[in-house]
């Protein structure tokens, strides 16, 4: 699934609830769903610059694709951890160096997360996008 299909598909579900709440309440369901995340990984050099909450965010390269893990310390981060995992593992090299990655405003996250989460959420796709330029140096 392409990384446009999987933003339209989070934007569909979160189109779907009426109020900031309900969004809310999906977001943090989300976060539930991560895997565990290596305590050994928790690094320094894998925390997510800008972030209000500590985030980690590792990279693995498979062929020409790239796969992501993280985690959060805080309820809500995680859930947006798991999203942008889903949306971006498994892409290309080339997808993410091209991609647009404002995801706050692609998916209408203004309307439920703080400036300092929205913050964190542009650290994030920076990280990655970092990962994919990186790697196809």
């Amino acid at each position: 699934m392409s990384i446009q299909t999987k933003l339209e598909n989070y934007k569909e579900n979160l189109a779907f609830f009426e109020d900031e709440l309900q969004k809310y309440e999906f977001i943090i369901d989300l976060g539930k769903k991560l895997p565990p995340f290596d305590e050994k990984e928790q690094k320094d050099e894998n925390l997510v610059q800008g972030c209000t909450s500590q985030v980690w965010l590792i990279c693995e390269q498979k062929d020409d694709r790239l796969y992501f893990k993280g985690t959060s310390d805080a309820v809500i981060v995680k859930g947006l951890v798991y999203m942008i995992l889903d949306i971006f593992s498994g892409a290309t090299i080339q997808e993410l160096q091209e991609v647009n990655m404002d995801i706050v405003q692609e998916l209408n996250l203004s309307e439920v997360i703080t400036p300092n989460r929205q913050s964190g959420v542009t650290g994030m796709i920076k990280k990655i996008k970092s990962y994919a330029l990186l790697q196809g140096a």
